[in-house]
């Protein structure tokens, strides 16, 4: 029981804070790295500022994304075509993350990686 209720506090701190000092830098590597320990945690990792930073890097990343696309649609060349409102789950972005061959994870920020998953999940044309 405990997997879907820090599935759904993840996804909800990941999405749900304003981003303040966070700019979606952090490697694929660390964020990882943070949400493997929270993960083994448990309810415990709620409390943990973690959970915080998680949160704000994850949506600075999101964020970044979305004004990066708004530049290319007034360009009319978007990377991707998400649906309005589309926003991944936690486990949708931990997936993705861990697609990269570890020894790469480190050379990899957040922003970068937020892209790619729009990109691969929402392609143009379909």
């Amino acid at each position: 029981m405990r997997r879907p209720i820090l599935s759904t506090a993840l996804l909800a701190l990941l999405l749900a804070a304003p981003a303040a000092a966070n700019t979606g830098e952090m490697s694929v590597a660390t964020f990882l790295s943070k949400a493997d320990a929270l993960r083994a945690k448990g309810l415990m990792a709620l409390g943990s500022p973690d959970m915080k930073l998680l949160r704000a890097e994850g949506q600075a990343a999101g964020m970044a994304y979305g004004v990066r696309l708004q530049q290319e649609r007034a360009a009319g060349k978007p990377s991707s075509c998400p649906p309005k409102g589309a926003r991944p789950s936690s486990n949708e972005v931990l997936s993705h993350l861990r697609t990269y061959p570890a020894e790469r994870r480190a050379a990899i920020n957040m922003k970068a990686a937020m892209a790619d998953y729009f990109i691969k999940t929402y392609p143009c044309g379909r």
